[in-house]
C-alpha cells in the first residue's frame, strides 16, 4: 500500500494541485480586478507623467478589460444554462394546470351570470310575460347544475355520445372552437364547397405511362425515359412506400411533383429535419396548456385524402437526413397490415364533441389512395437506410439525366385511385410471371442460399409477383422488370457480406447469371455485383 500511496500523491496529487492552482488563479484574477483602491494607487504613480494620448490609451485598455470580463461572464452563464437542465417539476406543472382550469371555470361562470342578467333585462324591455321567464330553481340545485355545466364545458373530458359528435353530415363547426383547427377547416370545405371531378377511367396502364411522360415534357419541361415511367407506375402498384435515390439534380423530387400535377392533385412536400427522432415530428402533438393540437402538413394531408378518390402523393424530402426508423416506424408497421380497413393512426387518446368528423375514437384511417415517397441522398450528411425500410419499399434509382425530346402537348387528367388499383389487379392476373422465370428464380434462390446464405423471402416474392406484371402492362419487358427488382431487392443484400468472401464469390455469381438468363441480360444485377466487388 505504501507504494500505491506514493504513486497517488505523485500523480493524482499533481492533478488536484493543478486544479487548485486554476481556482486560485481565478480568485486572484477577480481579487485584483475588483481591488479598485490598489489599482488607483498604481494609476496615481503614473498620472503625473501621462500625456493626453497615454490617458486615452489607459481609458481604452480599461474599457476593453471591462468588455472582456462582461463577455466572459455572459458566456459562462449561457454555458451553464445549457448544461444545467431547466425542467418544470411535476408539482409545479400540476399547480399551473389547476390554475388554468380555475381561470377557465371562473370565466365560464362569469359568462353564465352575464347571459342570465341580459336575458332578464331583455324580458323587462320587451314586456315578456312572467311565465315565459325560466322559473328560479332552489339555490342549492341551481349552484349544483351550474357547477356541472361549467365542469363539462371547461374540461371536456367526459364520454361524448355518438349523437353529439361532429360527423360528415352535421353542420359546420367554427375551427376556432375545435382543438384541431386545420382538420376542422378541411371538414367544412368538403361539407360545403367540394365538387368531385369527373374521372377519366378509360386509360390503360401503358397509355397512362405515355401520357404522363408527354405531360411532364410538354408542360413542365421534365424529361424521363419511358422505362422510368414504367418503373414508377409498377412501384405505385406494388407498395405504398417508394424510395427515390440518386445524385442531386436528377429529378427525384420533380418526378412525384409532376405526377401530382398530372392527376390534378398537388403533392404534399414534407422536409425531414436532422433532429427528428419520433412520430410526433410528423403529425404534431396536443398542447396541454392551450388545449389545441399542433397540426402538421403531414397530418392534414393524411386526413384530407380520406375525402377524395384521387391518387395523392406525400413526399418525405431528404428522408434519410434523420434515421427513418425513428420517426417513420409506426407507418412501416401499419402499412404492412394486409387489410387496409385496419390501418388506423392513433392521434389522441380521447374524444371531444368538436373533434373533426374523420377522427374516430382519436384515430385517423390511413387512406388507400395515398403513397409515401421519400427522396434519399447517399453522402456524408445522411444516414444509411436499414433493411427494414428497404424490404418494405420499392426503390427507383435516378442516377442520370434523361435526354430532351419533343413531346405533343398533353393535358392533365383525373383518374381515381380505385381505377389504378383495378388496373394493377388485372395486370397480375393477365401477365403473371412465366413458369420459366419462376424456375429461374427458384434456382437463383438456391444458389444464393448455398453461397451467400441469403434468400428471397415471402415479402420479396410477393413484390415480384406484382411488380413484374404491372411493368409488363405498362409496355415493358418481363426480364427487364425482373432484372430491376432483383438488383434492388436481392443483390443489394450482398452489401452485408464479408468483403473478402464477396470479392471471391462475385465472379461465380456473374457466371451463374449468364448461365440462367444469357450473357446479354440482367445488366442491372451485373452492374450492382461489379460495384459491390469494386467497393469490397
Amino acid at each position: 500500500m505504501d507504494n500505491f500511496f506514493r504513486y497517488f500523491f505523485q500523480d493524482i496529487g499533481r492533478v488536484f494541485r493543478a486544479f487548485v492552482d486554476i481556482i486560485t488563479a481565478c480568485f486572484n484574477f477577480l481579487n485584483y480586478l475588483l481591488n479598485f483602491p490598489m489599482r488607483m494607487k498604481i494609476i496615481q504613480s503614473y498620472d503625473s507623467e501621462f500625456t493626453v494620448m497615454e490617458w486615452i490609451l489607459m481609458l481604452v485598455v480599461n474599457i476593453l478589460l471591462i468588455v472582456f470580463v462582461v463577455g466572459l461572464l455572459i458566456g459562462i452563464g449561457r454555458l451553464l444554462g445549457r448544461i444545467i437542465p431547466r425542467h418544470m417539476s411535476a408539482k409545479k406543472y400540476n399547480e399551473m394546470t389547476a390554475q388554468i382550469r380555475d381561470l377557465q371555470r371562473d370565466l365560464l361562470r362569469a359568462n353564465y351570470e352575464k347571459d342570465k342578467l341580459l336575458a332578464m333585462r331583455m324580458a323587462e324591455l320587451t314586456g315578456a310575460p312572467a311565465e315565459l321567464i325560466e322559473p328560479e330553481k332552489p339555490v342549492e340545485e341551481e349552484e349544483q347544475t351550474k357547477e356541472q355545466e361549467i365542469e363539462q364545458m371547461a374540461e371536456n373530458e367526459e364520454f361524448v355520445p355518438s349523437s353529439n359528435r361532429n360527423t360528415v353530415n352535421s353542420p359546420c363547426i367554427d375551427p376556432q372552437d375545435s382543438r384541431f383547427f386545420r382538420l376542422t377547416a378541411v371538414d367544412n370545405f368538403y361539407k360545403t364547397s367540394y365538387v368531385p371531378p369527373v374521372y377519366d377511367n378509360s386509360l390503360s396502364l401503358e397509355e397512362l405511362c405515355i401520357q404522363f411522360r408527354n405531360f411532364s415534357a410538354s408542360q413542365l419541361k421534365l424529361y424521363y425515359d419511358l422505362d422510368m415511367m414504367r418503373y414508377f407506375f409498377a412501384s405505385l402498384g406494388t407498395a405504398r412506400i417508394i424510395i427515390l435515390q440518386g445524385i442531386s439534380g436528377t429529378g427525384k423530387t420533380s418526378l412525384p411533383y409532376a405526377f401530382g400535377k398530372f392527376v390534378q392533385r398537388d403533392t404534399t412536400v414534407v422536409s425531414v429535419q436532422p433532429a427528428w427522432r419520433e412520430r410526433t415530428e410528423l403529425y404534431g402533438y396536443f398542447n396541454e396548456f392551450s388545449k389545441k393540437y399542433s397540426e402538421t402538413d403531414f397530418l392534414r394531408s393524411i386526413y384530407e385524402a380520406n375525402y377524395f378518390r384521387d391518387p395523392h402523393i406525400l413526399i418525405l424530402d431528404e428522408m434519410n437526413i434523420a434515421r427513418v426508423e425513428y420517426y417513420f416506424a409506426e407507418f412501416l408497421s401499419l402499412l404492412e397490415l394486409p387489410n387496409p380497413e385496419e390501418r388506423y393512426l392513433t392521434v389522441v387518446s380521447d374524444t371531444w364533441a368538436s373533434d373533426p368528423a374523420g377522427l374516430k375514437d382519436g384515430r385517423i384511417k390511413l387512406p388507400v389512395n395515398m403513397w409515401f415517397i421519400g427522396t434519399a441522398n447517399n453522402d456524408d450528411s445522411t444516414f444509411a437506410i436499414s433493411d427494414k425500410v428497404y424490404d418494405r419499399a420499392m426503390v427507383l434509382d435516378l442516377d442520370r439525366k434523361s435526354e430532351r425530346f419533343v413531346a405533343p402537348k398533353t393535358k392533365p387528367l383525373h383518374i381515381s385511385a380505385d381505377h389504378f388499383a383495378k388496373l394493377a389487379d388485372a395486370a397480375t392476373k393477365e401477365y403473371a410471371v412465366s413458369s420459366r422465370n419462376r424456375a429461374r428464380l427458384q434456382m437463383l434462390d438456391q444458389y444464393l442460399i448455398e453461397h451467400f446464405h441469403i434468400t428471397f423471402g415471402n415479402r420479396i416474392m410477393k413484390q415480384i409477383n406484382t411488380y413484374i406484371p404491372v411493368f409488363i402492362a405498362c409496355g415493358g419487358d418481363e426480364l427487364v422488370a425482373l432484372d430491376d427488382i432483383l438488383a434492388k431487392k436481392v443483390i443489394r443484400k450482398l452489401e452485408t457480406q464479408n468483403p473478402i468472401c464477396l470479392r471471391g464469390a462475385a465472379e461465380g455469381l456473374l457466371g451463374y447469371l449468364d448461365e440462367l438468363f444469357g450473357p446479354d441480360r440482367m445488366t442491372a444485377c451485373k452492374e450492382a455485383i461489379q460495384r459491390l466487388r469494386r467497393n469490397a
